[in-house]
């Protein structure tokens, strides 16, 4: 309820797929859309300074921060955060200080001018506590020192533990269950204030806290219960599936000659079959290039295996949700969760997944015909053969992302200016290499960004952690470590004290004033927002130079570049509803978005720091019908998690590997393969339960709001404020449906009902710049 520190890691690895496919199985028709080059002339503003500063500071060999040669810090700038002890006092502190508010609060019927200040006292609290939690998080994940890691681990849980008491604390659900009752108060919370009452009450309910102690009891029972079967069930989905054998024979005119070659000289010389394990290098070159079908099928056997064991612990996951939901009076899990999402409703899903397949599956039945007829001449046979799920890659295989035009080489400094100058033409903001203190960062890679707005100087920081090294986490994400938020307001004066304790209040409150800072041209004093990016993109040397990013590195770049500008930009007065802490199936628009700019000629130019003009080129969409098979792949995985959190999961027959074979033979493309379960590695059923269509539902979003508003003019300021007006800056303290309705002025979109929904459905998804499903 207090902390939302579940969204504050935005991890892309969630709901993609693994490749995009460009380049083949094109029709007549369709080649003969494709059109050639044209032109026309664009003026957009210079490179920086601080833009080119920006080129040099990522692609200079052995280059590290910037350091200040005047004074040490800690961590953030943090003065008391230099050392693993000092995060375990903090958190030790800022329990005692955090525990003294909540008694504040209880205490808050005893005085109309405290009931009064319920919504931004509970709100505190949740930045108190988040304020630490979120830090140690990226501590504890990107900290290369082991003790680092060990006090965040420790703070972590310490705060976490007292949440988890917040969040089921029957006092503070009567505290603002007065404020919410009586409507001389409500009448004076601004739109913003109620938005986030409503959040920490929607919290409270879903947290049993109006039943009965003997239910109360039952809900803490099995909510220790789903999360144990949660963590089994995510060790299973990565557990690596067992080897099938392969004999040499049967990988006898491999179109791969180099890998495909060595296994081969291996089996001869080892006079064994081949052990391949699924997901490995060989299984993905097998499954691309070996003519028979045989060693394809058996490698998809062994890759979609289950043991008994795996199926029931995932059916019994998904039981006690189910048992959870009904305790507290939802129908079914999905109705629990969807009810604070812009779906509402599990029926408002499926009726968007319907319409997304209808529009989908004309596109994806020609392509499984195209597939077919190229099966057919492989094996010259006289009619058409059933494609079946091992064929795809086959004929059909992946090549790698690209970009949309011929571009020179793009270095990691160079994607950095680029994304600074966007910035600057859509929002006036851009980013600027500042100097960071010893101590400020936790390892030499790590770079300071200033994000400055023309009008009001530094709006927030990015530290940009992007090289791989040993024991740092795998992928990309964006963390927010700070969110935005108003604290001129926040009556300390008010706040309880302890004797003796006087020492913990003021770590606690100085580690809380490093955050705030008045701007120019705005009222009151904020808390200013600050967020890492992580990623693992190899480092420049001196040998090879600076960094040459693939296209798929660029794409991530952007993509996480459009969730810390949401954090940026987002200027809210409650930390609840700030940036990216708003709806899961809403938050992906953001940076959903920011990919589709890579289409455009106009941004790509911007990679070019000595150009002033752009020549657009008309794109050469490479239309690849591939792309729908796996879309509507999606949209069945999508489905098949609602069934999984329906009220199916209760009857005594469920069998959650009939339900997979049901929906692929009644809706799928591909007939079900007898023996597959591959559900036991769909882990998104955990983190992302009832919520699998948010990917989909927003990748739809975005591409219409490119088509409607940025795809003609992408470098327009006027466009960029009206969106950063319309949505960035509102966060979640605003109805996600009224936002994008006022986006693209289509006033039905706001009723965000189920023909909003089926209208969602209806859009194209757009092939997003080369790449397809990112998260």
């Amino acid at each position: 309820m207090l902390v939302r520190s579940a969204r504050n890691a935005l991890p892309r690895a969630a709901l993609r797929r693994p490749y995009r496919f460009r380049g083949c199985l094109y029709t007549e028709q369709e080649t003969a859309r494709r059109r050639g080059l044209a032109t026309h002339v664009q003026h957009h503003l210079p490179a920086s300074t601080d833009d080119r500063a920006l080129v040099s500071l990522f692609d200079q060999p052995g280059s590290s921060s910037q350091r200040s040669p005047f004074g040490t810090t800690g961590l953030f700038g943090h003065p008391s955060l230099t050392h693993p002890r000092s995060l375990i006092s903090l958190a030790e502190s800022t329990l005692v200080r955090a525990k003294l508010l909540t008694e504040r609060i209880l205490r808050a019927r005893e005085s109309r001018d405290e009931l009064l200040k319920v919504v931004k006292n509970l709100d505190r609290l949740s930045d108190m506590l988040c304020g630490v939690i979120d830090l140690a998080e990226l501590v504890r994940n990107a900290h290369p020192d082991r003790l680092w890691m060990e006090a965040a681990n420790h703070a972590y849980e310490t705060l976490c533990e007292f949440m988890n008491v917040l969040n089921t604390h029957v006092g503070l659900y009567e505290v603002l269950k007065a404020v919410l009752s009586d409507p001389s108060i409500v009448k004076t919370l601004s739109p913003e204030a109620y938005q986030t009452a409503l959040i920490f009450w929607r919290d409270f309910e879903k947290s049993a806290i109006d039943l009965p102690p003997s239910q109360r009891q039952k809900f803490v029972s099995l909510s220790s219960d789903i999360l144990s079967l949660g963590r089994q069930f995510l060790e299973i989905a990565n557990t690596p599936r067992p080897p099938t054998s392969i004999k040499a024979s049967e990988l006898a005119g491999l179109k791969d000659k180099g890998m495909g070659v060595r296994l081969q000289l291996q089996a001869r010389f080892t006079q064994k079959d081949l052990q391949i394990y699924p997901g490995s290098l060989q299984a993905q070159m097998i499954m691309r290039s070996a003519p028979e079908e045989e060693p394809r099928r058996r490698i998809y056997l062994a890759a979609n295996s289950s043991t008994t064991e795996q199926i029931e612990v995932l059916e019994a996951l998904l039981r006690k949700r189910a048992e959870l939901a009904q305790l507290i009076g939802r129908q079914s899990y999905a109705h629990l969760t969807l009810d604070d999402k812009m779906a509402k409703t599990p029926e408002n899903v499926n009726n968007f997944l319907e319409a997304l397949m209808d529009h989908t599956r004309p596109f994806a039945r020609r392509a499984l015909h195209t597939l077919a007829q190229r099966k057919q001449a492989h094996h010259g046979l006289s009619s058409l053969p059933i494609v079946q799920a091992w064929d795809r890659d086959f004929y059909c295989p992946p090549d790698p992302p690209a970009p949309p035009i011929p571009l020179p080489p793009l270095t990691l400094g160079t994607v950095f200016m680029g994304l600074s100058r966007l910035f600057k033409h859509l929002y006036g903001v851009s980013l600027r290499p500042a100097e960071s203190a010893p101590g400020e960062t936790w390892h030499a890679d790590v770079h300071k960004l200033e994000v400055v707005d023309e009008d009001q100087g530094i709006i927030g920081w990015v530290y940009a952690d992007l090289f791989a090294r040993r024991n740092k986490a795998n992928g990309a994400a964006h963390y927010t470590v700070r969110c935005s938020r108003r604290a001129d307001d926040d009556d300390e004066a008010g706040d309880l004290t302890l004797e003796g304790e006087e020492h913990r209040l003021q770590e606690s409150q100085g580690f809380e004033a490093v955050k705030r800072h008045r701007l120019p041209n705005q009222d009151g004093v904020y808390q200013l927002p600050l967020v890492v990016l992580l990623t693992e993109v190899a480092r420049p040397t001196i040998s090879k130079g600076p960094t040459i990013l693939e296209w798929h590195e660029v794409l991530t770049l952007f993509h996480e570049m459009g969730h810390a500008m949401h954090s940026m930009l987002g200027r809210t007065e409650y930390q609840n509803v700030s940036g990216t802490r708003c709806a899961t199936d809403f938050v992906e628009l953001p940076s959903i978005l920011m990919e589709h700019f890579l289409n455009s000629p106009d941004v790509l130019s911007l990679f070019d720091a000595d150009s002033t003009t752009a020549l657009r080129q008309t794109v050469n969409h490479h239309y690849d019908p591939c792309h729908s098979i796996d879309t509507y792949s999606q949209i069945l995985l999508a489905a098949l998690d609602q069934v999984y959190h329906s009220t199916a999961v209760l009857k005594p027959s469920f069998d959650s590997t009939a339900e997979l074979a049901s929906l692929h033979n009644t809706r799928g493309l591909l007939p079900y393969v007898a023996g597959t379960s591959f559900q036991t590695q769909f882990g998104h059923l955990f983190g992302y339960g009832a919520t699998y269509y948010s990917y989909l539902f927003d990748r739809a979003i975005a591409s219409r709001v490119w088509q409607k508003v940025f795809r003609v003019d992408p470098l327009n300021r006027a466009t960029g404020e009206a969106y950063r007006e319309d949505v960035l800056r509102h966060g979640g303290a605003r109805d996600p449906w009224q936002m994008v309705s006022s986006l693209l002025r289509d006033p039905p979109l706001e009723a965000g009902n189920i023909e909003a929904m089926r209208q969602v459905g209806k859009w194209r998804i757009e092939e997003d710049a080369g790449m397809s499903g990112r998260h």
